[in-house]
């Protein structure tokens, strides 16, 4: 059956959905009945939430629908909460990992993934340090014998590892992806991709904000530069994820899945993949 795909407002009312329908050139009202709980995926697959639509009084957004003879409707859902930090490279590494296992098994699952913070270094200077001089400081001789063992896990993954530039507090980054989470997981996920291909590959500092307006650019993220220009924006709500989610772990990357199953370390693809199939079970 071929894809059909609509612009729709929707107005909700319980189990009752108004709904303008814009087709083409073709405008019509209708009136359609169907059964809650709904679901919803945004244009990049992923899905939303029912409780981001209906809330109180009628909410009205713009999504993509698609016909339900377009898509298999018996998929699992996958929800993965993320703990992490932009400035820890095997958070990366992971992130690449979890992108092949997740590319791997879009005919089988849904999923849905939330980024939250986590910090190495809470009292890392804003300003920033040479990255280099602090790894040396913090693990001595070994520093070398490490930077080379990452740069070759990255040319695995089909990319050079730069340990040019200055390294500092996340704080900042933790606030952005926190404001792209709000607009979209998608938009998150696709931040927290340009934010470490800058900080591993390029040598772009982490704290540095041209650098963080342009990763938010990249990523669609909106109104970037009003919110980060305001110091306390985000400060609250970074630090309650920090508690919720990291509060109880000791290292990042740290994954739960669907609630229950928990991984740590950037694990293989074929890990990944163990964990969706008893996860979806």
């Amino acid at each position: 059956m071929p894809k059909e795909v609509f612009h729709l407002l929707f107005a909700a009312h319980d189990t009752r959905l108004e709904v303008d329908i814009e087709n083409g050139d073709a405008k019509n009202i209708a009136i359609l009945r169907i059964q809650l709980p709904l679901r919803f995926v945004s244009p990049n697959r992923l899905p939303i939430p029912s409780s981001q639509f209906f809330q109180g009084e009628c909410k009205f957004i713009r999504i993509m629908a698609e016909s339900v003879g377009s898509r298999n409707m018996d998929k699992k859902l996958i929800q993965i909460d993320i703990s992490s930090d932009t400035v820890c490279p095997w958070c990366f590494v992971g992130k690449k990992n979890l992108d092949k296992a997740i590319s791997a098994s879009q005919d089988q699952y849904d999923f849905e993934l939330n980024w939250h913070p986590f910090q190495l270094n809470p009292t890392a200077p804003k300003e920033g340090v040479v990255k280099t001089e602090y790894y040396r400081s913090k693990f001595g001789i070994q520093s070398e014998q490490m930077e080379a063992r990452m740069a070759e896990v990255f040319r695995g993954l089909g990319l050079d590892y730069d340990t040019s530039g200055l390294t500092g507090n996340t704080l900042e980054s933790h606030k952005l992806i926190y404001l792209a989470g709000q607009q979209g997981l998608g938009k998150q996920h696709d931040l927290v991709e340009e934010l470490c291909l800058g900080y591993f590959t390029q040598g772009k500092y982490i704290g540095d904000r041209d650098f963080l307006l342009e990763c938010a650019r990249k990523a669609g993220v909106e109104g970037a530069a009003e919110f980060l220009e305001t110091a306390d924006n985000g400060v609250k709500e970074v630090k309650e994820e920090l508690e919720k989610y990291s509060g109880k772990i000791s290292g990042v990357p740290f994954y739960v899945i669907n609630g229950k199953h928990k991984l740590s370390g950037a694990q293989p693809p074929e890990v990944f993949l163990r964990a969706f199939q008893v996860a979806g079970k």
